[in-house]
């Protein structure tokens, strides 16, 4: 009957459709009113965070290193080298004295207290419902980049840490940066091949050597995803050392991959 009175009155069905989410989204809010992703308390609006929340997230904005996207003090002129001698080309010491495997590399918070609290719950406490948020804060880091990538990677897990876990994170942050920008995704061109152990506590030597040689590009899958040549990027949680994220490039650049970017969550900054 609905659709009938629409369709007489030169309504769409798509108009309909819009209408009846709509009502489906109030009658839900109205059951399961909107949570913010931090302390829980009742928001406005789906995906978000509270004000008190808010302020304590530190976002990495400009200015920062354009190869891995270290933030820089305003008056950090002393740690910084401009090639270009008009600040479009910034680059930090480390990335000056050993350029990473990677091309570019954005996170979009500062590792801390604040931001290690919303990763935990994410990666250990099946809080998948976080996945939304934290991909609109991926979206924004990579603002510039989406329209130049061809396909989106997330870093793999170990067969056994996935089935321990039930998830990848970094696949389902892949999958709604996916959603959001209309670039392909594969979760399983590029496979972990050995079960490392955690990397937490780990210096940035042990680190490198903890992962030399754990990722592997499935050939079949890179036909499939058409990876030579392509402009890719990575995703993953937490950029520490680029350990990790180093040994997936140089695997995805050995299998013909172009140009690869790393996109985190947050990333350490000292």
């Amino acid at each position: 009957m609905l659709c009938c009175c629409f369709g007489r009155t030169g309504l769409g069905t798509g108009l309909v459709a819009k209408l009846l989410r709509t009502i489906v989204q109030g009658g839900i809010d109205a059951i399961l009113p909107p949570r913010c992703g931090g302390c829980g308390d009742v928001t406005d609006t789906t995906h978000a965070v509270c004000a008190d929340c808010w302020a304590g997230l530190r976002f990495i904005t400009a200015p920062q290193c354009a190869c891995c996207g270290y933030p820089f003090e305003l008056d950090d002129s002393a740690n910084i080298f401009d090639p270009s001698g008009n600040g479009a080309n910034t680059l930090c010491a480390g990335c000056l004295q050993r350029k990473p495997a990677f091309d570019m590399a954005r996170a979009a918070l500062v590792y801390d207290d604040c931001s290690r609290d919303y990763l935990l719950r994410f990666k250990h406490a099946d809080r998948g419902d976080l996945t939304p948020l934290l991909a609109r804060w991926l979206f924004q880091a990579g603002h510039g980049i989406w329209d130049h990538t061809d396909l989106i990677v997330p870093v793999p897990l170990h067969r056994r840490r996935l089935l321990a876990r039930r998830y990848n994170q970094s696949g389902l942050l892949a999958a709604n940066l996916s959603r959001m920008s209309g670039v392909s995704w594969d979760g399983l061109v590029l496979r972990r091949a050995r079960n490392t152990r955690s990397l937490g506590g780990l210096g940035p030597s042990s680190r490198k050597r903890e992962v030399g040689g754990a990722f592997g590009v499935d050939a079949a899958r890179a036909i499939k995803c058409n990876l030579a040549g392509a402009r890719v990027v990575l995703v993953d949680d937490v950029l520490t050392t680029g350990a990790t994220a180093n040994a997936c490039v140089r695997a995805l650049k050995q299998s013909g991959a172009m140009h690869v970017s790393v996109i985190t969550v947050a990333r350490v900054v000292r």
